[in-house]
């Protein structure tokens, strides 16, 4: 993201704001409501397009990436024990992000109006029809198509596995299929940037229609949910040294040197790709052996993103709580059960939290518009989730290192000596 775009943003949130407020003040409540009507038009239009591409976003870029993974089998006991960090890393963040959302309750007490919650009535909070049994029975569709027509994202994921796997265990690859899927997933990835283009307009939007209906205290409400998710992410930050104090010891000092410049990159411009080539630069300095960290930031990318996996619970419960839904424990474990499998299917893509939190949203019956109520400041919060990204990868790289015997001693700077 450059930084014209990043100014769009700011400039959108602004102008969003500014507006909403003024159709607030000056408008009898019939004429704002119908001004917010128009505004959500442009947020609706969004989130269609975000939903067009769900289905083939997943699918390419899942298989494909499932069947690169014969390298780690090769690689063999540091593929396993790479994958087993980056599992357990996910489930703390997810973990964290609902524990932490449900001692702030970010969202609770709110009483959106229609034009905030996109026209639908928040449904019941009920666990009938909602049971294991037909939980796994979800997982497999009975038509791969049906899945996609209905972005059934979860029976997708389960289908884009089985295609993966066998795409990996075949002799020669299939090197069709594979360039298929590698080149649908590139296509799907620009076809990504070019609607994401458009979310300062949608942004504007959003803000827009909340502030005409509910009023500028929606600020505070915003407030407390952007201040909520950075204590959060500060919380994980706080987990990340610690475990990595307890693996590699005093070496954590230099290892959160050395990517703070990186993490400020990916703060800056929210995008963790950004800080990609730095990170695999300095790591090295600091003694993990390139070997190492050239295997496991590339799967680190991809399945990973512990920043973006705390913001997906943190952002789901508390759209949530601000439309007055209540989950049952079974059903807030079923979540994060979902949250973990899906997020891996589209790491790396911008925005992709968004298009998590929609399929989960849909995936429990609830309207995926509801996801407008984040919109307005999800760029204030993937500036700090793609910090977290980077500084969970690079902890993970060194971790590895230290597990495999490849965390090499520190050699201290030394000039060369002129002839």
């Amino acid at each position: 993201m450059n930084k014209r775009f990043a100014i769009l943003i700011v400039a959108a949130m602004v102008l969003g704001v500014t507006v909403g407020w003024a159709c607030n003040q000056f408008l009898d409540p019939a004429h704002a409501a119908e001004a917010a009507k128009w505004f959500k038009l442009g947020t609706d239009l969004f989130l269609r397009l975000i939903k067009m591409i769900i289905a083939p976003l997943v699918f390419t870029t899942l298989v494909a990436g499932i069947a690169h993974m014969e390298d780690a089998a090769s690689v063999g006991r540091i593929g396993v024990k790479t994958m087993g960090w980056f599992i357990s890393a996910s489930a703390v963040s997810l973990l964290l992000g609902l524990l932490m959302v449900h001692l702030l309750q970010p969202g609770a007490g709110l009483a959106l109006t229609d034009a905030v919650s996109g026209g639908a009535a928040p449904p019941a909070a009920s666990t009938e029809g909602f049971t294991l049994q037909t939980f796994i029975t979800h997982l497999v569709p009975t038509s791969i198509f049906d899945a996609m027509a209905k972005n059934e994202i979860l029976q997708i994921v389960v289908f884009s596995l089985f295609v993966g796997t066998a795409v990996a265990s075949l002799d020669n690859k299939a090197p069709q299929i594979m360039e298929l899927a590698e080149q649908g997933a590139q296509i799907m990835l620009k076809v990504t940037s070019f609607v994401m283009k458009l979310a300062p307009l949608a942004i504007f939007c959003a803000l827009a229609a909340s502030i005409a209906t509910q009023g500028i205290s929606m600020l505070l409400v915003y407030g407390k949910f952007v201040l909520g998710f950075y204590a959060t992410m500060g919380v994980l930050w706080a987990l990340l040294f610690v475990a990595a104090f307890l693996v590699i010891g005093k070496r954590v000092f230099p290892l959160f040197g050395v990517i703070r410049d990186p993490a400020l990159l990916a703060f800056s411009t929210a995008s963790s790709e950004a800080a990609y080539p730095r990170i695999l630069d300095g790591l090295p300095k600091i003694g993990v052996r390139r070997r190492i960290v050239s295997f496991v930031l590339p799967l680190g990318y991809s399945f990973n993103l512990d920043g973006s996996m705390l913001y997906c619970t943190f952002a789901t419960m508390f759209i949530l709580q601000a439309h007055g839904v209540h989950l049952s424990i079974q059903q807030q474990i079923f979540m994060l059960a979902l949250l973990m499998v899906t997020s891996k299917g589209i790491a790396g893509i911008p925005r992709a939290s968004l298009v998590v939190i929609m399929a989960t949203l849909t995936h429990f019956g609830m309207p995926d518009a509801w996801i407008a109520l984040v919109l307005g400041v999800d760029h204030l919060l993937d500036m700090g989730r793609s910090a977290t990204n980077v500084v969970g990868n690079s902890v993970a790289a060194a971790v590895v290192a230290k597990w495999e015997g490849e965390l090499d001693d520190i050699e201290p700077d030394v000039e060369p000596a002129k002839a």
